[in-house]
């Protein structure tokens, strides 16, 4: 697993790897994690339960926990713990990732096969996107396998990164339902509490939610508010709190602990997301799980996620989010929504397990098929288009040449190998392809 974002912070895509990884060695397989380190105290290789090696390479980030793209760097690295692990596919994920962009490049020069995982959703009309898009059409233009965790989410890789769709596979996220368990104890039904637990930034509509939050208010008196999560829009909600005076109905927690998550999820009766763009939204899930009912704005792969009778959908759209929001009080006031069939249901729809097997299937149809020879992999580059092609094949040609003078500096012959235990040379060795390793 290659990415920028990994613990120790939190997020979607921090705990959709690690969930992962920890199911994938519950089934025998031997999984490690390279992402970047976190000073002063994360450098170098830790070990994280049920037996997940992590590699925090020394590289210092740029913005949001993502390095600096230099497309070099990585390949000493990355080629070290390639040969030394046995490494026999890497899985790359987020588009923002330098680090999973830079692994997919590196992968062919020592016969890896590749698989990335976009977790997100972008636009396609500003300049920010433009070159983020362009980026990724590159580095998956010899990727094996794309997975999306949602089919919104496919169709939007599929067009940005201009892949063939048949290499693109959906499997959604899931959660370990026995950690949001509703707390059924009756609560006061003269009082509705609504939940929301984002991170505070513009594309996940906290904009809406300052513009909303006082009607809502002022609509419902018998409404409190219970904010969760920190970020640029912070000052915004607490300005906003300020001018309306209402500091004893919007609480405001700052950062939360995902531990801490179905704790603060449980004082609530309804969760609020008003995202403005969305590929799947964990955060609606886990509150699904632990028995709240749901308002959602309806975008990206949002309507993808529930039953039609566990949500509300709006428009992003203030109007509307008070109009969802008003039929979502009405429900719960009614006792119409019951918490206790809504986390049955969401344990049966999302599982790790199932996720890990699905994920097994597509390294099985990866490992199946045959490489692509280095030539295609340059035509194919240059295909990106008049300047993206030749820049990009530059970078390809010196990456090979860079490696040419690893392979001759540092043979493999002197890096040691990591010896296996005893059960994990069983398992490859008795475990096929076509068995889903």
């Amino acid at each position: 697993m290659v990415c920028d974002f990994f613990h120790p912070n939190v997020g979607g895509v921090e705990n959709h790897i690690y969930m992962l990884s920890a199911n994938l060695i519950k089934r025998g397989h031997r999984v490690i994690v390279i992402t970047h380190s976190h000073p002063p105290d994360r450098v170098g290789i830790r070990w994280l339960l049920p037996g997940l090696k992590v590699y925090y390479l020394p590289f210092p980030t740029i913005a949001s926990s993502a390095t600096l793209p230099d497309f070099l760097a990585f390949l000493p690295y990355l080629r070290y713990i390639v040969l030394r692990e046995g490494v026999e596919l890497i899985h790359a994920h987020a588009s923002l990732s330098s680090l999973a962009h830079e692994g997919i490049l590196h992968a062919h020069l020592m016969g890896v096969r590749t698989v990335f995982t976009d977790h997100s959703l972008f636009g396609f009309d500003d300049a920010a996107s433009i070159l983020t898009n362009k980026l990724l059409e590159a580095a998956l233009r010899n990727v094996d396998a794309a997975i999306c965790v949602s089919h919104t989410g496919r169709e939007n890789t599929v067009l940005r990164a201009r892949i063939p769709p048949e290499c693109v596979y959906v499997i959604p996220n899931a959660l370990v339902a026995e950690q949001f368990k509703p707390d059924l104890t009756p609560k006061d039904a003269r009082e509705v509490t609504i939940v929301v637990i984002s991170r505070l930034a513009y594309r996940k509509g906290i904009d809406l939610l300052v513009a909303t939050a006082p009607r809502i208010c002022m609509l419902f008196p018998n409404v409190k508010f219970i904010v969760g999560g920190d970020g640029p829009k912070m000052i915004d909600l607490l300005q906003m709190r300020e001018k309306y005076m209402l500091q004893d109905r919007i609480e405001m927690l700052g950062p939360v602990r995902h531990s801490d998550v179905r704790d603060v999820l449980t004082r609530g009766t309804i969760f609020l997301n008003t995202s403005l763009t969305e590929s799947f939204g964990i955060a609606i899930l886990e509150a699904a799980c632990a028995g709240l009912y749901v308002v959602a704005t309806r975008v990206g792969g949002v309507p993808e996620i529930l039953p039609e009778d566990m949500i509300s959908f709006a428009s992003p759209d203030e109007d509307d989010v008070i109009r969802a929001m008003s039929e979502a009080i009405d429900i719960v006031s009614k006792g119409q929504h019951d918490p206790a069939r809504a986390h049955e249901r969401v344990k049966q729809f999302y599982d790790w397990m199932q996720v890990t097997e699905r994920t097994e299937r597509v390294y099985a149809n990866v490992l199946r098929t045959r490489p692509r020879p280095f030539w295609v992999r340059l035509q194919r580059t240059l295909e990106l288009g008049r300047f993206a092609g030749p820049i990009f094949a530059i970078i390809l040609l010196v990456d090979c040449l860079f490696f040419a003078f690893l392979e001759w500096w540092i043979p493999r012959g002197s890096i040691d190998k990591v010896e296996m235990h005893w059960d994990q040379q069983r398992f490859r060795k008795v475990r096929r392809p076509s068995d889903g390793a």
